[in-house]
């Protein structure tokens, strides 16, 4: 027992989708660090790879769920499943989420109903699911991978935006509600991130990300780490994303509406001669 009374165990991180990009970079640094692994993906396959990587790599502890986080009973399922095992989460990694691009009136309801389940109920269920222990026990951690899109509204992209700017807010609330406990929070807010994202969505040929020199997902990771241990609230990655989401506020709300949702359309082909 350490000074303080508290266990010296190994700590342990769960990271949903932790098989690819920014959660699986993240995984990778908490690995690193000598964190225990609990990973969470619906890629079956993927995911069984990147365990058995882990695993060959470091020496701590790396067990798999496979769970669609678009099914609502999933985030009670993998609570209890590391309950009976007594595997408990000192680091919660709410990091699955998708995105769907085109106009409201056109895009697919099912899909939809399926972002908000994993962007936004789903991250709150397995937050609240998960803080009671933390708060009891008077320490833990909760990193929160929102978005730059956190900060305006996103013509073509209204859904996904809006469950980024929810969050934003979340997070910035229970940060301040927890304030004392040993508990924190933090928000991870990148910007356009080389990934499979953009291929998933239909943006890869969009003005906002075309041609453009993107940050990759390691450093994305990497910045997120050190602001989660460091007990930052909110972490936008990159000098160029940080004055963007901070400069909005002085420009008129429909105006940077209208600026969104030119970089979100595709571009006009001009035929040659």
């Amino acid at each position: 027992m350490s000074n303080n009374g508290k266990s010296l165990r190994k700590k342990t991180v769960l990271v949903t989708g932790g098989a690819n990009g920014i959660g699986y970079e993240l995984a990778y640094f908490f690995a690193k660090d000598g964190y225990n692994l609990v990973l969470v993906d619906r890629d079956e396959q993927k995911l069984l790879e990147v365990t058995e990587t882990f695993k060959d790599k470091f020496d701590g502890n790396v067990k798999s769920i496979v769970k669609d986080l678009s099914i609502s009973t999933s985030p009670l399922e993998i609570f209890t499943e590391l309950q009976q095992e007594s595997i408990k989460i000192d680091v919660l990694v709410n990091n699955a989420g998708f995105g769907t691009i085109g106009f409201f009136n056109d895009t697919s309801l099912e899909d939809e109903l399926g972002m908000l389940q994993v962007n936004l109920v789903s991250l709150t269920h397995l937050t609240k699911l998960f803080l009671k222990d933390m708060v009891k026990q008077g320490e833990g951690k909760i990193l929160n991978v929102a978005s730059t899109a956190a900060f305006q509204p996103g013509p073509l992209m209204a859904v996904y935006f809006a469950t980024k700017a929810y969050i934003l807010s979340f997070s910035e609330a229970i940060s301040n509600e927890l304030n004392g406990t040993g508990v924190t929070v933090t928000v991870l807010c990148p910007g356009p991130t080389e990934s499979a994202f953009h291929e998933r969505t239909g943006m890869a040929d969009t003005i906002l990300v075309k041609n453009k020199k993107m940050m990759d997902a390691k450093t994305v990771a990497k910045i997120g780490y050190h602001g989660l241990m460091n007990n930052r609230t909110i972490v936008i990655p990159g000098i160029k994303n940080l004055i963007l989401s901070k400069s909005v506020r002085f420009f008129p709300r429909k105006l940077v509406t209208q600026f969104v949702r030119n970089m979100q359309e595709l571009p006009i082909e001009v035929p040659t001669v």
